[in-house]
């Protein structure tokens, strides 16, 4: 938003229009003796030009890489319309739309978000978005046991982001839900049937379902879904909204598709920024609509008959709902899901397969030419999407260092987080590289592990 700055009489003006003669009489109540005397700690003011030439030494300090990290964070290209057009005032300052009658641009916007969801998902129903997609996943728990009535547990695979993992079991083991994990098979990396039908169904409400899985590996999503089914339980997809441009939705997994599905929305115009903000997506089936968190814009007429949006549904406990509401989220990710609106409105839907395509093409590309580097193979061998796992030869954090002493941030150890799988690295290319960028990871890599 642009700076709007006030001269020293528009501030005297503004003061004797509420009936005050200085700043500090705005404050009055606040006690003497906990104010503030001094800033001995901060450094003295600069001026716009020694502000800017400090902050480009800074972000020089900070050096640019070549990144291949993904596992959850993805680098595509947004186009400088998004931001452009999410940053004016009207978007940029906007809060809930309580009041329908003077929010009706908001309210739109976020119908058409929905609608754009619901097309992905191929789903019924999405909400106006939820924080990110690891809370998502766990709104999404709460809400398949809720509507499953009996069952407390909740069977979700290994090969889940186990940073989600860690943040559905923080969110719901309070309220006495079970987290029975699944294990992957090690040739494929992909979580087989024969190891969720062993695991039983008592007791269970839903099964985890996430496509493709943090390994980047494309798992069989008709199979675990019809199962689950059958089971009586509900199933949850977790999706990468950039890969459904060219995947099956989860509305269409097995015979009657998934019953709800979650992600984060990163991928669709929001930046790393340094790890946020994000925003998560959920979407369900009709029948699911009243369990569903959040809030849900509809589309309406007023009465002359012209086009208006409305809140349709809002089951939170900031509304009437209160110790009945389905969750305690407050508010949403609002100037995201307006940035991921205008990023999939300007690509489109042959636009946003054209990123999957060239993610994809990008990743396979890069997976042949590391599996030629010695020292370094395949550690699966399922189709992936636009991430895989490698397996090298000596520890993965000191060919990170030495990566990233060329430039490049090399990737994700694994080794925290899946240490029988020895010194396993998470490669991640989107359409955002080249060959040149293939081709000199390729050879950096290999002094690295050489």
């Amino acid at each position: 938003m642009p700076f709007i700055p006030h001269t020293d009489e528009d501030v005297r003006a503004m003061l004797k229009a509420i009936g005050v003669d200085r700043v500090d009489a705005l404050f009055d109540e606040i006690p003497g003796s906990l104010r503030g005397v001094s800033l001995d700690g901060v450094p003295a003011g600069l001026n716009e030009l020694e502000l800017t030439r400090l902050m480009r030494a800074r972000a020089a300090d900070d050096g640019e890489y070549l990144s291949f990290i993904g596992a959850g964070a993805y680098e595509h290209h947004i186009p400088a319309a998004v931001w452009q057009i999410a940053t004016r005032g009207e978007f940029y300052s906007s809060y809930t739309p309580y009041q329908a009658e003077a929010s009706q641009g908001t309210l739109q916007l976020l119908y058409e978000y929905q609608s754009m969801m619901t097309s992905l998902t191929g789903l019924d129903v999405t909400n106006a978005s939820l924080y990110e997609g690891a809370s998502a996943l766990a709104e999404a728990v709460l809400m398949a046991v809720r509507a499953h009535k009996t069952g407390r547990r909740v069977l979700v695979p290994r090969t889940l982001d186990p940073r989600w993992r860690k943040v559905v079991r923080s969110i719901v083991y309070n309220q006495g839900i079970e987290l029975t994990e699944i294990d992957y098979d090690a040739r494929t990396g992909c979580t087989p049937l024969q190891n969720v039908s062993t695991l039983g169904a008592d007791g269970s409400a839903a099964l985890v379902v996430a496509q493709p899985n943090f390994f980047g590996a494309l798992e069989n999503v008709d199979e675990l879904v019809d199962w689950a089914h059958a089971q009586g339980l509900l199933a949850i997809a977790v999706v990468n909204p950039t890969a459904l441009a060219l995947l099956r939705p989860p509305g269409e997994w097995g015979a009657k598709g998934a019953d709800i599905a979650v992600g984060d929305g990163q991928p669709l115009g929001i930046p790393l920024s340094g790890g946020g903000p994000y925003f998560g997506f959920m979407a369900c089936r009709d029948a699911l609509v009243r369990q569903m968190p959040g809030r849900i814009v509809g589309k309406t007429v007023d009465t002359d008959g012209r086009t208006g949006y409305t809140l349709t549904l809002q089951a939170r406990e900031q509304h009437i709902r209160r110790s009945k509401a389905t969750s305690n989220i407050c508010t949403n990710q609002g100037l995201m899901v307006t940035a991921a609106t205008i990023y999939m409105a300007l690509l489109g839907p042959s636009g946003l397969a054209n990123v999957a395509r060239a993610s994809h093409a990008n990743a396979t590309q890069l997976r042949e030419r590391l599996a030629a580097v010695t020292g370094v193979r395949p550690c699966f061998d399922a189709h992936v999407f636009h991430e895989f796992v490698v397996r090298l030869g000596k520890p993965v954090a000191p060919v990170l260092r030495a990566l990233q002493a060329d430039g490049i941030l090399g990737g994700l150890d694994l080794t925290p987080h899946y240490p029988e799988l020895g010194p396993a690295l998470l490669v991640c290319a989107t359409e955002t590289k080249t060959s040149d960028d293939l081709e000199r990871y390729a050879r950096a890599l290999a002094r690295a592990v050489g």
